[in-house]
C-alpha cells in the first residue's frame, strides 16, 4: 500500500533530500551523489536500490548549487507589459524558444504598465539570479538596473528604449508604420482623420503621434488639435474620445487607431455609427480579417521582435561587449477594407 493510501499527511513545500533517499536505500550519501550524478564506482544492485528510493521518494536533484558553481543559472527573464494582450504572445513564445535552443528557462511576469511594479519585478527576478533580462518597459528611468548590469546581467529592451541608461533595444518601426497607415487614408481621399493612441509617455504612443503628424504635414494638411486624444486604452477612454472626433459639423473622415485595443474599441464605435467611417489600426488582432469590413492594420511581426531581442541577448550572455545596439523591425501595411473606405462628407 502507498503513503498515500495509508492517509500519510503530506507537507507540501518540502522535498526529499538525498539524506532521504540514502535512509531509504540503506547507503551512504556518496553512494546517492554517484547515482545521481551518473559516476562509476557503483555496484549495479546497489545502483537498483537507489533508483527503486529515488522513484518511490519523487526524488529530484537540486541543481542550483551545480548551476551556481559554474556562475550561471541557465533562466532569463521576460517583463511584459500585460500577460493577456495578444500581441505579447508570439513574442513570449518566441523569446521562450530561443531561450530553449540554448538550454535556459524563462521565467516571465506582467508590469501592468506600473513603473514602480515593473521595478519590483525587475529586482525580483535579478534577486533569483537570472542570467538575463528581456524587458518590455512601462518606466521611464532605469537607472535602478545600472548595478545589476555592472554586475554582469545581460538586459535587452524591447518595443520601447530604456529610460536614462544605455542598453540594448529592439523596436517595431512605430514612426515609419503611423506614416504609412495615415498616407493611405490621404490617397484614399480624406483630408479629416482622426488619432487616438496610448498614454503620451509611452515612446510607441509618441512615436505614432509623431508619424501622424509627419503624413499630415506631407500632404499639406493642417491638424485640428481635437481630432488627436492620447491616454489610457480603457475602452471607455476610447468610445468617448472616437464620439467627439465624429460629432459636429466637421467630423473626421477616418480614424487611425494607435493600438489593437484602440481599434477593437473603435470597430464597436462605428459599428454603431450612421456614415462610413474609414479605419486603421496599428497591430493586427485576432478576427480583424473576419469583421465586416475587415480591419486594414499596419502589422508589427511580434515574434522577430521577441527572437531578435533574445538572440541579442544571448550573443551578450556569450561574451559580445561592442556598444548598446539598437535594432528595428520593419512593420507591414495590410489592406483588408476598412481603411480603403472613401470619405463620406456631410
Amino acid at each position: 500500500m502507498s503513503d498515500t493510501a495509508r492517509g500519510t499527511s503530506r507537507r507540501y513545500g518540502t522535498r526529499p533530500t538525498m539524506k532521504d533517499v540514502a535512509a531509504r536505500a540503506g547507503v551512504g550519501l556518496k553512494t546517492v551523489s554517484r547515482v545521481v550524478n551518473g559516476e562509476p564506482g557503483v555496484t549495479p544492485d546497489t545502483e537498483r536500490r537507489v533508483q527503486e528510493a529515488i522513484t518511490a521518494l519523487g526524488f529530484r536533484r537540486n541543481d542550483s548549487a551545480r548551476i551556481l558553481r559554474k556562475g550561471r543559472t541557465a533562466s532569463i527573464g521576460l517583463v511584459l507589459e500585460d500577460l493577456a494582450d495578444p500581441f505579447y504572445g508570439p513574442l513570449n513564445r518566441a523569446v521562450e524558444e530561443v531561450a530553449r535552443s540554448h538550454g535556459a528557462l524563462l521565467i516571465n511576469g506582467s508590469s501592468a504598465e506600473d513603473p514602480a511594479r515593473e521595478q519590483e519585478l525587475v529586482l525580483a527576478l535579478c534577486a533569483r539570479r537570472v542570467d538575463g533580462l528581456v524587458i518590455i518597459p512601462a518606466a521611464d528611468d532605469h537607472r535602478y538596473l545600472a548595478p545589476e548590469i555592472a554586475a554582469g546581467i545581460a538586459t535587452v529592451f524591447v518595443d520601447r528604449p530604456a529610460g536614462r541608461i544605455d542598453a540594448d533595444v529592439v523596436l517595431s518601426d512605430s514612426f515609419g508604420g503611423a506614416q504609412d497607415a495615415v498616407a493611405h487614408l490621404i490617397a484614399h481621399g480624406h483630408r479629416r482623420i482622426g488619432f487616438i493612441g496610448d498614454q503620451p509617455r509611452i515612446h510607441t504612443a509618441h512615436e505614432r503621434l509623431r508619424g501622424y503628424r509627419t503624413a499630415m504635414a506631407a500632404a499639406g494638411l493642417p491638424v485640428d488639435e481635437s481630432w488627436v486624444s492620447l491616454g489610457p486604452t480603457a475602452p471607455e477612454r476610447v468610445r468617448s474620445a472616437a464620439t467627439a472626433m465624429l460629432a459636429g459639423p466637421q467630423p473626421v473622415t477616418a480614424l487611425f487607431a494607435g493600438n489593437n485595443r484602440v481599434t477593437v474599441t473603435a470597430v464597436r464605435v462605428l459599428a454603431g455609427h450612421p456614415r462610413p467611417v474609414a479605419l486603421v489600426g496599428f497591430d493586427d488582432f485576432e478576427l480583424a480579417d473576419l469583421v465586416n469590413p475587415a480591419i486594414t492594420v499596419v502589422a508589427q511581426d511580434a515574434a522577430r521582435l521577441g527572437r531578435t531581442a533574445a538572440k541579442l541577448l544571448f550573443r551578450r550572455l556569450d561574451g559580445a561587449d561592442d556598444a548598446p545596439r539598437r535594432m528595428e523591425i520593419p512593420t507591414r501595411l495590410i489592406p483588408r477594407g476598412s481603411g480603403e473606405i472613401p470619405p463620406a462628407e456631410s
